[in-house]
């Protein structure tokens, strides 16, 4: 485990950043509250875009992570379902930390049992899943697409599910290719270079260091049907196999 090769520097500015990210969670919940009810939702983007990306900065920079954002494409397309490989509980701070236009996130139903979290991500229209059920993770997304479409918001997901996974790079699971195709929508993949390294625990307990966020052109899902999906999704799965530098295994490739 990572939190293993610490040193007692590292251990500390972890301590800080854990608490940094907190307290400044704790003084803009009021602040985003206020917004959310005079604007009936409205500025649930401004949040998303502006608010969140100063409250996790502070932390990843007091951690002791370099983090930045490197757009391989022209702008970030928007409306899409973008998707990231999901290794590292560093991963939430980075998230936040990007500002992805119009974006709402698909979590694990978990987050809720934090308070601020449930508060914060009911208010501003995040989506929360049962991942280990799936006919009721896909019900919620589906019941979710008529107001992403509307509003022409993007979403976010991770086709690995959960951390915990097999390998640098999971298993993909379809729910996040079958809402591309639903939404028809494109996807943008985001490969998040370096949060394993520096933290593969699941605590924000990580090493100083370099963190890269990637978003690399989008994939358009015109043509996809559900017969050739699965060498989608492969074919997508490999791109991130390249960038974490590992060979593929087609036979771990596509989970239900």
């Amino acid at each position: 485990m990572v939190d293993n090769e610490l040193t007692l520097g590292e251990y500390l500015r972890s301590i800080l950043g854990i608490i940094t990210f907190f307290i400044l969670l704790v003084l803009a919940t009021p602040v985003i509250l206020v917004l959310l009810i005079l604007s009936f939702g409205e500025l649930s983007n401004l949040v998303v875009e502006r608010i969140a990306p100063l409250i996790a900065k502070p932390a990843l920079y007091v951690i002791g992570i370099d983090f930045s954002v490197k757009v391989h494409h022209s702008e970030i397309t928007n409306p899409a379902v973008f998707i990231i490989n999901h290794s590292s509980t560093l991963d939430l701070l980075t998230i936040l930390a990007m500002g992805l236009p119009r974006v709402r996130f698909v979590a694990k139903w978990e987050l809720q049992y934090n308070p601020l979290f449930f508060l914060l991500g009911r208010l501003t229209g995040q989506v929360f899943i049962k991942r280990q059920k799936s006919d009721k993770a896909v019900a919620t997304l589906q019941k979710a697409y008529d107001r992403i479409k509307r509003k022409k918001l993007s979403v976010l997901l991770a086709p690995e599910g959960s951390r915990k996974h097999p390998g640098v790079i999971g298993p993909f699971k379809k729910g996040p290719f079958r809402m591309a195709m639903d939404l028809s929508y494109p996807i943008v993949p985001v490969y998040f270079e370096g949060n394993r390294g520096l933290s593969k625990g699941g605590s924000l307990f990580a090493r100083s260091g370099k963190a890269i966020a990637h978003v690399h052109p989008p994939i358009d899902t015109y043509g996809w049907t559900l017969e050739n999906l699965e060498d989608h999704i492969e074919d997508v799965r490999k791109k991130y196999q390249k960038w974490a530098g590992v060979t593929s295994n087609s036979s771990e490739t596509v989970r239900q």
